[in-house]
Protein backbone atom coordinates (compact mmCIF):
# COMPACT_ATOMS: atom_id res chain seq x y z
CA UNK A 1 0.00 0.00 0.00
CA UNK A 2 1.45 3.31 -1.01
CA UNK A 3 0.52 6.65 0.50
CA UNK A 4 -0.69 9.34 -1.89
CA UNK A 5 1.53 12.37 -1.90
CA UNK A 6 0.13 15.89 -2.00
CA UNK A 7 1.73 16.50 -5.34
CA UNK A 8 0.08 13.50 -7.03
CA UNK A 9 -2.53 14.47 -9.70
CA UNK A 10 -6.18 13.76 -8.83
CA UNK A 11 -7.81 10.63 -10.13
CA UNK A 12 -9.31 10.96 -13.59
CA UNK A 13 -13.16 11.12 -13.83
CA UNK A 14 -16.06 13.07 -15.32
CA UNK A 15 -15.94 16.80 -14.73
CA UNK A 16 -18.92 19.17 -14.37
CA UNK A 17 -18.41 22.80 -15.11
CA UNK A 18 -20.89 25.07 -13.30
CA UNK A 19 -21.70 28.20 -15.31
CA UNK A 20 -22.65 31.09 -13.08
CA UNK A 21 -24.57 32.70 -16.01
CA UNK A 22 -26.60 29.98 -17.75
CA UNK A 23 -27.83 30.71 -21.26
CA UNK A 24 -31.64 30.60 -21.38
CA UNK A 25 -33.45 28.76 -24.12
CA UNK A 26 -34.24 30.84 -27.15
CA UNK A 27 -37.92 29.84 -27.26
CA UNK A 28 -40.72 32.37 -27.64
CA UNK A 29 -41.18 32.66 -23.88
CA UNK A 30 -37.56 33.29 -22.99
CA UNK A 31 -36.30 36.69 -21.91
CA UNK A 32 -34.26 36.95 -25.10
CA UNK A 33 -37.40 36.57 -27.24
CA UNK A 34 -38.34 39.61 -29.29
CA UNK A 35 -40.78 41.96 -27.58
CA UNK A 36 -44.42 41.11 -28.15
CA UNK A 37 -43.96 37.37 -28.78
CA UNK A 38 -45.20 34.27 -27.02
CA UNK A 39 -47.52 34.75 -24.09
CA UNK A 40 -47.15 38.49 -24.13
CA UNK A 41 -48.21 38.59 -27.76
CA UNK A 42 -51.22 36.40 -26.91
CA UNK A 43 -52.16 38.77 -24.11
CA UNK A 44 -52.03 41.73 -26.45
CA UNK A 45 -54.36 39.95 -28.86
CA UNK A 46 -56.68 39.13 -25.98
CA UNK A 47 -56.72 42.75 -24.82
CA UNK A 48 -57.45 43.91 -28.35
CA UNK A 49 -60.36 41.47 -28.62
CA UNK A 50 -61.76 42.56 -25.25
CA UNK A 51 -61.60 46.24 -26.21
CA UNK A 52 -63.27 45.45 -29.51
CA UNK A 53 -66.11 43.66 -27.73
CA UNK A 54 -66.53 46.58 -25.34
CA UNK A 55 -66.68 49.04 -28.24
CA UNK A 56 -69.43 47.00 -29.90
CA UNK A 57 -71.61 46.94 -26.82
CA UNK A 58 -70.89 50.54 -25.82
CA UNK A 59 -71.25 52.09 -29.29
CA UNK A 60 -74.18 54.29 -28.14
CA UNK A 61 -71.68 56.07 -25.88
CA UNK A 62 -69.56 57.20 -28.84
CA UNK A 63 -70.06 60.98 -28.90
CA UNK A 64 -71.56 62.45 -32.02
CA UNK A 65 -70.05 65.90 -31.81
CA UNK A 66 -69.70 68.15 -34.82
CA UNK A 67 -68.37 65.30 -36.98
CA UNK A 68 -71.24 62.90 -36.15
CA UNK A 69 -68.79 60.10 -35.35
CA UNK A 70 -71.45 58.11 -33.51
CA UNK A 71 -73.83 58.15 -36.46
CA UNK A 72 -71.05 57.14 -38.85
CA UNK A 73 -70.05 54.15 -36.70
CA UNK A 74 -73.69 53.09 -36.32
CA UNK A 75 -74.25 53.27 -40.08
CA UNK A 76 -71.70 50.56 -40.82
CA UNK A 77 -71.75 48.73 -37.47
CA UNK A 78 -72.95 45.39 -38.93
CA UNK A 79 -69.75 45.24 -40.97
CA UNK A 80 -67.68 45.33 -37.77
CA UNK A 81 -68.03 41.54 -37.69
CA UNK A 82 -65.45 41.35 -40.48
CA UNK A 83 -62.74 42.06 -37.91
CA UNK A 84 -63.48 38.86 -35.98
CA UNK A 85 -61.92 36.32 -38.43
CA UNK A 86 -58.56 38.17 -38.55
CA UNK A 87 -58.51 38.25 -34.75
CA UNK A 88 -59.20 34.52 -34.67
CA UNK A 89 -56.42 33.80 -37.16
CA UNK A 90 -54.04 35.94 -35.11
CA UNK A 91 -54.91 34.02 -31.95
CA UNK A 92 -54.37 30.70 -33.74
CA UNK A 93 -51.04 31.89 -35.13
CA UNK A 94 -49.90 32.87 -31.64
CA UNK A 95 -51.13 29.53 -30.26
CA UNK A 96 -52.51 31.38 -27.29
CA UNK A 97 -55.42 29.88 -25.37
CA UNK A 98 -55.99 33.23 -23.68
CA UNK A 99 -56.30 34.99 -27.03
CA UNK A 100 -58.58 32.29 -28.44
CA UNK A 101 -60.89 32.61 -25.45
CA UNK A 102 -60.89 36.40 -25.72
CA UNK A 103 -61.90 36.34 -29.40
CA UNK A 104 -65.22 34.81 -28.36
CA UNK A 105 -66.09 38.10 -26.63
CA UNK A 106 -66.50 40.25 -29.77
CA UNK A 107 -68.13 37.30 -31.54
CA UNK A 108 -70.75 37.06 -28.80
CA UNK A 109 -71.18 40.84 -28.75
CA UNK A 110 -71.77 40.93 -32.50
CA UNK A 111 -74.27 38.07 -32.32
CA UNK A 112 -76.06 39.86 -29.49
CA UNK A 113 -76.45 42.95 -31.67
CA UNK A 114 -77.10 41.40 -35.07
CA UNK A 115 -77.77 37.69 -34.63
CA UNK A 116 -81.49 38.29 -35.05
CA UNK A 117 -80.90 39.66 -38.53
CA UNK A 118 -79.54 36.30 -39.64
CA UNK A 119 -82.86 34.59 -38.91
CA UNK A 120 -85.76 34.65 -41.36
CA UNK A 121 -88.62 36.19 -39.37
CA UNK A 122 -91.04 36.45 -42.27
CA UNK A 123 -94.34 34.64 -42.66
CA UNK A 124 -96.53 33.86 -45.62
CA UNK A 125 -99.55 35.95 -46.39
CA UNK A 126 -100.31 39.57 -45.64
CA UNK A 127 -103.24 41.64 -46.86
CA UNK A 128 -101.40 44.82 -47.81
CA UNK A 129 -98.24 44.77 -49.93
CA UNK A 130 -96.12 47.92 -50.09
CA UNK A 131 -93.16 48.65 -52.35
CA UNK A 132 -90.79 51.60 -52.00
CA UNK A 133 -87.99 52.55 -54.36
CA UNK A 134 -85.61 55.44 -54.95
CA UNK A 135 -85.60 55.07 -58.72
CA UNK A 136 -82.84 57.66 -59.18
CA UNK A 137 -83.08 60.96 -61.00
CA UNK A 138 -80.72 59.65 -63.68
CA UNK A 139 -82.47 56.32 -64.15
CA UNK A 140 -82.35 55.59 -67.91
CA UNK A 141 -85.29 53.18 -67.70
CA UNK A 142 -88.07 54.51 -65.41
CA UNK A 143 -90.63 52.47 -67.35
CA UNK A 144 -88.72 49.27 -66.61
CA UNK A 145 -88.58 50.20 -62.93
CA UNK A 146 -92.35 50.80 -62.92
CA UNK A 147 -93.07 47.40 -64.44
CA UNK A 148 -90.69 45.69 -62.00
CA UNK A 149 -92.45 47.26 -59.02
CA UNK A 150 -95.91 46.45 -60.36
CA UNK A 151 -94.93 42.82 -60.90
CA UNK A 152 -94.73 42.38 -57.12
CA UNK A 153 -98.52 42.62 -56.94
CA UNK A 154 -98.26 45.47 -54.45
CA UNK A 155 -101.32 47.60 -53.76
CA UNK A 156 -99.10 50.55 -52.81
CA UNK A 157 -96.05 51.83 -54.71
CA UNK A 158 -93.97 54.69 -53.31
CA UNK A 159 -91.08 56.26 -55.21
CA UNK A 160 -88.44 58.84 -54.48
CA UNK A 161 -86.12 60.92 -56.65
CA UNK A 162 -88.61 60.87 -59.49
CA UNK A 163 -87.48 63.46 -62.03
CA UNK A 164 -90.04 65.63 -63.87
CA UNK A 165 -88.89 64.08 -67.14
CA UNK A 166 -89.52 60.53 -65.89
CA UNK A 167 -92.83 61.20 -64.14
CA UNK A 168 -95.14 60.62 -67.10
CA UNK A 169 -93.12 57.67 -68.40
CA UNK A 170 -93.26 55.98 -65.01
CA UNK A 171 -97.00 56.54 -64.66
CA UNK A 172 -97.85 55.25 -68.13
CA UNK A 173 -95.82 52.08 -67.61
CA UNK A 174 -97.89 51.09 -64.58
CA UNK A 175 -100.96 48.88 -65.06
CA UNK A 176 -104.37 50.64 -64.98
CA UNK A 177 -105.09 49.33 -61.49
CA UNK A 178 -102.77 52.02 -60.09
CA UNK A 179 -105.10 54.81 -61.16
CA UNK A 180 -104.97 56.58 -57.78
CA UNK A 181 -101.77 58.58 -57.42
CA UNK A 182 -100.14 61.78 -56.24
CA UNK A 183 -96.72 63.30 -56.88
CA UNK A 184 -95.22 66.04 -54.74
CA UNK A 185 -91.87 67.23 -56.02
CA UNK A 186 -89.65 64.19 -56.38
CA UNK A 187 -91.76 61.79 -54.28
CA UNK A 188 -94.81 59.94 -55.54
CA UNK A 189 -97.43 57.47 -54.39
CA UNK A 190 -99.50 55.09 -56.54
CA UNK A 191 -102.28 52.90 -55.14
CA UNK A 192 -104.98 50.46 -56.19
CA UNK A 193 -107.09 51.91 -53.36
CA UNK A 194 -108.89 55.23 -53.45
CA UNK A 195 -106.75 58.08 -52.16
CA UNK A 196 -107.79 61.17 -50.23
CA UNK A 197 -106.08 64.03 -48.41
CA UNK A 198 -102.95 63.98 -50.56
CA UNK A 199 -100.67 66.87 -49.62
CA UNK A 200 -96.98 67.75 -49.31
CA UNK A 201 -95.24 67.53 -45.94
CA UNK A 202 -92.90 70.42 -45.20
CA UNK A 203 -89.55 68.94 -44.19
CA UNK A 204 -87.20 70.88 -46.50
CA UNK A 205 -87.33 74.09 -48.57
CA UNK A 206 -88.51 72.05 -51.58
CA UNK A 207 -91.00 69.13 -51.68
CA UNK A 208 -89.39 65.94 -50.37
CA UNK A 209 -92.30 64.28 -48.55
CA UNK A 210 -96.04 63.70 -48.89
CA UNK A 211 -98.99 62.35 -46.98
CA UNK A 212 -102.15 60.62 -48.23
CA UNK A 213 -104.90 58.38 -46.84
CA UNK A 214 -105.84 55.14 -48.59
CA UNK A 215 -109.27 53.55 -48.28
CA UNK A 216 -108.64 49.80 -47.95
CA UNK A 217 -111.43 47.22 -47.57
CA UNK A 218 -110.54 47.03 -43.87
CA UNK A 219 -110.36 50.72 -43.13
CA UNK A 220 -108.15 53.71 -43.79
CA UNK A 221 -104.36 53.60 -43.81
CA UNK A 222 -102.33 56.82 -43.84
CA UNK A 223 -99.12 56.73 -45.87
CA UNK A 224 -96.16 59.08 -45.60
CA UNK A 225 -93.52 58.98 -48.34
CA UNK A 226 -90.25 60.80 -47.66
CA UNK A 227 -86.82 61.37 -49.10
CA UNK A 228 -84.58 62.87 -46.43
CA UNK A 229 -81.58 65.02 -47.25
CA UNK A 230 -78.41 63.36 -48.50
CA UNK A 231 -75.34 62.89 -46.31
CA UNK A 232 -71.64 63.08 -47.11
CA UNK A 233 -68.39 61.94 -45.50
CA UNK A 234 -65.50 64.38 -45.83
CA UNK A 235 -62.14 64.60 -44.02
CA UNK A 236 -62.82 68.14 -42.82
CA UNK A 237 -66.51 68.00 -41.92
CA UNK A 238 -66.85 64.33 -41.01
CA UNK A 239 -70.29 62.76 -41.46
CA UNK A 240 -72.47 65.68 -42.56
CA UNK A 241 -75.98 64.81 -41.37
CA UNK A 242 -77.25 68.19 -40.13
CA UNK A 243 -79.80 68.74 -42.91
CA UNK A 244 -80.94 65.13 -42.81
CA UNK A 245 -81.38 65.17 -39.04
CA UNK A 246 -83.34 68.44 -39.20
CA UNK A 247 -85.63 66.99 -41.89
CA UNK A 248 -86.07 63.82 -39.80
CA UNK A 249 -87.26 65.87 -36.82
CA UNK A 250 -89.81 67.73 -38.96
CA UNK A 251 -91.02 64.48 -40.49
CA UNK A 252 -91.34 62.89 -37.05
CA UNK A 253 -93.50 65.80 -35.85
CA UNK A 254 -95.81 65.39 -38.84
CA UNK A 255 -96.16 61.64 -38.22
CA UNK A 256 -96.70 62.17 -34.48
CA UNK A 257 -99.55 64.58 -35.23
CA UNK A 258 -101.26 62.00 -37.41
CA UNK A 259 -104.41 60.68 -35.71
CA UNK A 260 -104.82 57.64 -37.95
CA UNK A 261 -104.67 54.35 -36.07
CA UNK A 262 -102.75 52.75 -38.96
CA UNK A 263 -99.82 54.62 -40.47
CA UNK A 264 -97.07 53.72 -42.92
CA UNK A 265 -93.86 55.71 -43.30
CA UNK A 266 -91.74 54.69 -46.28
CA UNK A 267 -88.90 56.09 -48.32
CA UNK A 268 -85.22 56.84 -48.60
CA UNK A 269 -84.05 58.12 -45.22
CA UNK A 270 -80.35 58.31 -46.09
CA UNK A 271 -79.57 56.56 -42.84
CA UNK A 272 -79.86 53.18 -41.16
CA UNK A 273 -82.26 52.22 -38.39
CA UNK A 274 -79.29 52.14 -35.99
CA UNK A 275 -78.30 55.75 -36.76
CA UNK A 276 -79.21 57.87 -33.75
CA UNK A 277 -79.97 60.79 -36.05
CA UNK A 278 -83.10 58.95 -37.23
CA UNK A 279 -84.32 58.13 -33.72
CA UNK A 280 -87.18 60.69 -33.87
CA UNK A 281 -88.56 59.08 -37.05
CA UNK A 282 -88.30 55.54 -35.69
CA UNK A 283 -89.93 56.34 -32.37
CA UNK A 284 -93.17 54.38 -32.05
CA UNK A 285 -92.74 52.72 -35.46
CA UNK A 286 -91.93 49.13 -36.41
CA UNK A 287 -89.26 48.60 -39.07
CA UNK A 288 -90.60 45.86 -41.33
CA UNK A 289 -87.13 44.52 -42.19
CA UNK A 290 -86.15 44.16 -38.54
CA UNK A 291 -89.37 42.51 -37.39
CA UNK A 292 -90.29 40.40 -40.43
CA UNK A 293 -87.25 40.35 -42.69
CA UNK A 294 -84.58 37.89 -43.71
CA UNK A 295 -81.00 39.17 -43.47
CA UNK A 296 -79.80 42.73 -43.21
CA UNK A 297 -81.70 44.00 -46.24
CA UNK A 298 -78.94 46.33 -47.43
CA UNK A 299 -80.23 48.59 -50.20
CA UNK A 300 -77.42 50.97 -51.17
CA UNK A 301 -75.41 51.10 -53.35
CA UNK A 302 -77.23 48.63 -55.57
CA UNK A 303 -74.10 47.05 -57.08
CA UNK A 304 -72.62 46.21 -53.69
CA UNK A 305 -75.09 47.15 -50.93
CA UNK A 306 -73.43 48.34 -47.74
CA UNK A 307 -76.28 49.88 -45.75
CA UNK A 308 -80.06 49.73 -45.49
CA UNK A 309 -81.12 53.32 -45.96
CA UNK A 310 -84.49 52.60 -47.62
CA UNK A 311 -87.18 51.74 -45.10
CA UNK A 312 -90.78 50.68 -44.65
CA UNK A 313 -92.03 51.56 -41.17
CA UNK A 314 -95.46 50.92 -39.69
CA UNK A 315 -97.61 51.87 -36.73
CA UNK A 316 -100.82 49.99 -36.01
CA UNK A 317 -100.01 47.39 -38.68
CA UNK A 318 -98.26 44.06 -38.15
CA UNK A 319 -95.42 43.35 -40.58
CA UNK A 320 -95.72 39.86 -42.03
CA UNK A 321 -92.72 39.77 -44.38
CA UNK A 322 -90.06 42.10 -45.73
CA UNK A 323 -87.26 41.84 -48.28
CA UNK A 324 -85.26 43.65 -50.91
CA UNK A 325 -86.03 43.22 -54.61
CA UNK A 326 -83.71 42.67 -57.59
CA UNK A 327 -81.94 45.75 -58.91
CA UNK A 328 -83.41 48.12 -61.45
CA UNK A 329 -81.36 50.74 -63.27
CA UNK A 330 -81.25 52.76 -60.03
CA UNK A 331 -78.38 52.95 -57.56
CA UNK A 332 -80.83 51.77 -54.84
CA UNK A 333 -82.53 48.41 -54.45
CA UNK A 334 -86.32 48.42 -54.09
CA UNK A 335 -87.81 47.22 -50.79
CA UNK A 336 -91.14 45.55 -50.16
CA UNK A 337 -93.16 44.48 -47.13
CA UNK A 338 -96.53 42.89 -46.49
CA UNK A 339 -98.80 43.70 -43.56
CA UNK A 340 -101.74 42.19 -41.78
CA UNK A 341 -104.61 44.66 -41.51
Amino acid sequence: MHAQHDHDPPAAGPSVIQDEHPVPPTGADGPDAPPGTGRRRGVRTAVLAALYAAALIAHPLIPNGSHRSGSLVETFLPWSGLAIPPLLLLALFRRSKVALAAVTLPALAWLYLFGGSLVDKGEKGGELIVVSHNIGADNPDPAGAARRLADTGAQVIAVQELSPEARETFHEALPPRYRHHTVQGGVGLWSTYAMTGAEPVDIMPWPRALRATLSTPKGDVTVFVAHLASVRVTPMSGFTTDRRDAAARLLARAVDRERSERTLLVGDFNGTAADRGLAPVLRGMKAAQETAGDGFGFTWPARMPLARIDHILARGLRPVSARTLPATASDHLPVTASFAL
